[in-house]
Formats: structure tokens, C-alpha cells, sequence
């Protein structure tokens, strides 16, 4: 009779050897986290391999038979990786789970594809609305999420005013910003256009490189105009186009391709 597996004496191997699958890499492809989130994870001692916290970054672990869990819930290997465009509106947390109870991105979706692990790419805050992407594979999230991602993100923001052509030249040229530890950065040279006004306010069309928190919104209140509405409309190749506020679509394997390049 075979003997059942005895926990943390079989299937766990150090990064020095390469059998089974780095744990990181694992949490990233169920859906779990992206792969930064679930080394922290892993660091905090949140992540118990066969009922043991494992802190050391780079284990390795056997899927078909290490039992893997998160702050005590078990853990299963994706089965299909997938990758969706939301149209989200306003009001919504791009987040899995919301602690406040707000609503969140993923209630949006139907249960066969929450079930899947599906978390958002990058960020749009809870009063902006437009292109939020998810997936539950971790790579393409970390890839999308790294600042060295150069993809162009476009948006349309209603700002309180009348702006003039000093103002536009500033957003191009990049703006003084100050984080919330106190920090301080350049804005990257935006792409700004006027699109028209309305009433006292202004519509503008801006497209940059960056992901930093509430960019758009902070790069225009350094310049003197608050925004009052905030749509991002694409991220590189992808557009809203015949995506309604609060549907969504699967993104074509060609999408895909072009958004890992």
C-alpha cells in the first residue's frame, strides 16, 4: 500500500534545483496576488506549505501534491488563465475585496469568472471611471504593473475652469509632485489636448506613460484645475469601444501579445 505524503518532507526543493514551481510563481498563476504582492506575502509568513509557513523567497514546491495555503485558506493551481477588459464605472474599488464593503470591480463580474481568481491591473480610484484590466495570471500583471511598463494610458478629465495655454505647456513639460510620504517627483512629459468647454469647465484629453497614484488627478491640481470627472478611454492597443459602462470583454489573444510586448 502507498504511503500517504508526510507534509514538509516531500515535493518542497530550494531554488537551486529545478524541479517543481517557485511558490511566488504559483500564488501568481492561482490568482492569488501578482508575483511582488506574493513574495511579500510569503515574507510576512502568510503563505503555509503542507501546514508550514514558508518565508524563504525562491522555494519551490510540487502542485500535483504540496497542499498550499493563504492566512489559512487552501490554495488551488489555476486552470485557465484569463484576461478581461472592464468598463468600470464610478463607485466601484478596483480591488478583490474591499474591507470597508464597498463595492468592488469584481462584483461586476459573473461568479464563473470571480471563481477564477480574476484581481485588477494597476489602478483606478473609486471616483474614475473607464479601462480597468484583470487577470489571474501574475506575470502579465507584474509586467503591466512595473514602472518600467511604457504603455501610453489615455483619459478625458472634466477640470473646474477655463485652462489657458501656459497651463497645457506645463502638463507637457512635466510638474512638480509631492507623494504622500512626503516625497517629491517630476511628472513625465504628458500628451495634452483641449477638447472644449463646458460651461466654466474644461474637457481635456491627456495621455501618459506613468501609473503613480491618482496621477492625472494630482498633475492637475498642481496646475491649478481640480478635476470634477475622470475617464481613462485606452492603455496602448485597447479602447472602450462597444464596451458599455459596467460590461466587459475578454481581451483576443492578439491584444494579449501586444500588451506583453
Amino acid at each position: 500500500m502507498n504511503q500517504p505524503d508526510q507534509p514538509n518532507k516531500l515535493h518542497i526543493t530550494e531554488d537551486t534545483h529545478e524541479a517543481g514551481e517557485r511558490l511566488a510563481r504559483f500564488l501568481a498563476h492561482a490568482g492569488i496576488a501578482s508575483r511582488r504582492h506574493a513574495e511579500a506575502l510569503i515574507a510576512a509568513g502568510r503563505v503555509q506549505v503542507n501546514g508550514v509557513a514558508i518565508t524563504t523567497q525562491g522555494t519551490r514546491i510540487d502542485p500535483q501534491h504540496d497542499r498550499v495555503s493563504v492566512d489559512g485558506k487552501r490554495v488551488r493551481a489555476a486552470t485557465q488563465q484569463v484576461y478581461v477588459l472592464l468598463h468600470k464605472p464610478v463607485g466601484y474599488v478596483s480591488t478583490a475585496h474591499d474591507p470597508q464593503g464597498r463595492p468592488t470591480v469584481l462584483d461586476l463580474l459573473p461568479p464563473a469568472l470571480r471563481n477564477l481568481r480574476v484581481y485588477p491591473v494597476g489602478r483606478l480610484d473609486r471616483d474614475s471611471s473607464g479601462l480597468l484590466l484583470l487577470t489571474n495570471d501574475g506575470d502579465f500583471a507584474l509586467q503591466l504593473s512595473h514602472p518600467s511598463y511604457a504603455m501610453e494610458k489615455c483619459y478625458k478629465a472634466r477640470v473646474q475652469g477655463h485652462t489657458v495655454p501656459k497651463t497645457l505647456q506645463a502638463l507637457r513639460d512635466g510638474v512638480s509632485l509631492t507623494a504622500e510620504d512626503s516625497t517629491s517627483h517630476t511628472s513625465a512629459p504628458a500628451q495634452v489636448r483641449l477638447l472644449r468647454h463646458a460651461g466654466n469647465d474644461t474637457w481635456l484629453a491627456l495621455t501618459i506613460h506613468e501609473g503613480r497614484k491618482r496621477q492625472i488627478r494630482r498633475m492637475l491640481m498642481a496646475v491649478g484645475y481640480p478635476v470634477l470627472q475622470l475617464r481613462r478611454v485606452g492603455i496602448g492597443p485597447l479602447t472602450l469601444e462597444d464596451v458599455p459602462v459596467g460590461k466587459w470583454r475578454y481581451l483576443t489573444d492578439a491584444e494579449v501579445a501586444l500588451l506583453r510586448k
